[in-house]
């Protein structure tokens, strides 16, 4: 380092589990950046030996945050072994839930997590709009934030009635789903949907479903925001004319490659369409251009993680996890492995999946000025209109053919291999097994937050949120919120929860980075 360069520490509570971040600042700018996830789990080893059932307990433990995305991905790892696809009312059931969960993570991951340093006076007392933005987001406080804690737990009673509890729900098994749901408890979901979509369409787009479908360039975005001043008092027009007026649309570059494994499979007779029998298209974007995803092309790289395997980089059907701490002063820095997809860093999440399906909107905006903060916040935040259309379809669908199979029968699961790829709220997320003599002989996953929050690889390349890091401004290392953006812009999340021990009593202890 040079005198005029300063390393920091980057400070990143709010953040699902042990994350440190640490930045080079040179003459005011982010010049290098090191992402470290630092403590072990191990869930892959805890898995081998075990039933080949036992992924469907063990796996949704990763994150309570996401449990069901595990669930979901662990299950159609054993369909894949056991060659046997769910009946449709049982493949509608699965994926209400993954979405409801979805999109509560979403509407959460926006207000709670990240427009929350919108509040932060500190750092924004000089802003136009400060004074309703801590109206709105001051931690534990704000409209905004209270209305959305509200609301998302109203949103979950769906996985609730479906899967029995939320999280750590086991309803998904190889073949279907364990029960079918009776009319009462469709009609219950139901309800409870057309709730949330008019609080969503009211408080988030200030406008119709059909309203916001019809925004598909960034000529249509500014005269949707200019058109009424519901739009812009929304909660995705408050944000975009705070972000841009703070200049997020001007850091968070990254290397504008893009992964989605596609998602939420069509049953066989639907009125929702999509891509290649799913909801969410799969493939690989570089910049808009668009290619076939092929999971072979997806390998581990151990080269600057604690942990040590025969090859620097491998398939995760072939991948162990076999730690390995190098000590200080070595080129290992991370307990996050570094996942590569065609040897190269991607980016994965909702921005992802909009520009791997196709958007209109997100292309349009992703050629006009590259990947940045706000345009992945954006697709975030309007996710949920994407989903909700093909929730209510589903439900109709399913009290319609009320009394259809629910579960194909499976006796055994075979010897075999099988992989779970499908997208979770913050990305991609991948099961991959092995079952020998009816137990798990191998067991791999790939989160998101494992692709977007990776270290180095052999050939030096940053991972997704490192990149995006280079260039940023910081007005005071101090207390460099510049850099707190651009990562909680992917939604990090690394464990699920950490706890704080006294002898003689259990303390609970939340630091709340809102300026207050």
């Amino acid at each position: 380092m040079t005198k005029e360069t300063q390393r920091i520490s980057v400070p990143l509570n709010r953040a699902e589990g042990d994350l440190e971040v640490h930045v080079d600042v040179r003459d005011g700018i982010i010049s290098d950046a090191w992402s470290s996830g630092t403590m072990f789990r191990g869930f892959e080893d805890m898995m081998t030996g075990r039933g080949a059932l036992d992924g469907l307990v063990f796996t949704p433990r990763i994150c309570g945050v996401c449990s069901l995305t595990h669930l979901t991905a662990a299950v159609e790892a054993l369909d894949a072994v056991t060659g046997v696809k769910a009946p449709d009312n049982a493949q509608r059931q699965r994926n209400l839930a993954l979405m409801a969960e979805t999109i509560q993570s979403d509407v959460r991951q926006s207000v709670l997590m990240f427009m929350v340093d919108f509040a932060n006076r500190e750092a924004y007392g000089s802003h136009p709009l400060s004074r309703e933005a801590y109206e709105r987001y001051a931690p534990l406080a704000g409209t905004s934030s209270l209305q959305v804690i509200q609301q998302t737990k109203h949103l979950l009673q769906i996985v609730s009635i479906i899967g029995g509890q939320w999280p750590h729900t086991s309803f998904m098994v190889p073949g279907g789903v364990t029960s079918t749901l009776e009319v009462s408890e469709i009609l219950q979901c139901r309800m409870v949907l057309e709730h949330f979509r008019k609080w969503y369409e009211e408080k988030f787009l200030g406008c119709t479903l059909e309203r916001w479908q019809a925004v598909t360039s960034a000529a249509d975005l500014e005269e949707w925001l200019e058109e009424s001043r519901a739009h812009r008092e929304s909660e995705v027009g408050f944000f975009l004319r705070f972000a841009r007026q703070a200049g997020l649309d001007e850091i968070g570059g990254g290397h504008n490659r893009f992964l989605s494994y596609g998602s939420l499979p069509l049953p066989s007779t639907s009125a929702v369409s999509g891509t290649n029998g799913q909801l969410l298209g799969a493939g690989f974007a570089n910049g808009t251009t668009v290619a076939p995803f092929d999971p072979n092309k997806i390998g581990e790289d151990t080269s600057h993680s604690w942990y040590t395997q025969d090859d620097a980089s491998a398939h995760p059907s072939r991948a162990g996890t076999r730690p390995y701490a190098s000590g200080p002063g070595g080129e290992k820095y991370s307990w996050v492995k570094a996942p590569r997809y065609d040897e190269t860093a991607v980016e994965t999440g909702p921005l992802a999946e909009m520009i791997v399906d196709n958007d209109p909107l997100f292309h349009d905006l992703l050629r006009e000025q590259g990947p940045n903060v706000v345009l992945r916040q954006l697709a975030r935040l309007t996710r949920p209109a994407r989903l909700l259309p093909a929730m209510l379809t589903w439900l109709h669908e399913l009290d319609a053919n009320h009394g259809g199979d629910f579960y194909h029968r499976v006796d055994t699961i075979p010897d075999g291999e099988g992989a779970g790829l499908l997208q979770a709220a913050r990305g991609a997320l991948g099961h991959w097994i092995r079952i020998v003599d009816e137990k798990i002989d191998h067991y791999q996953v790939i989160t998101p937050s494992t692709w977007n929050g990776s270290p180095r690889d052999e050939k030096k390349e940053r991972g997704a949120w490192e990149e995006a890091l280079i260039g940023t401004p910081v007005r005071d290392p101090a207390h460099p919120v510049e850099a707190g953006h651009v990562v909680r812009s992917f939604d990090p999340c690394l464990v699920c929860a950490v706890h704080s021990l006294r002898k003689g009593k259990k303390v609970g202890r939340v630091t709340l980075n809102g300026g207050l």
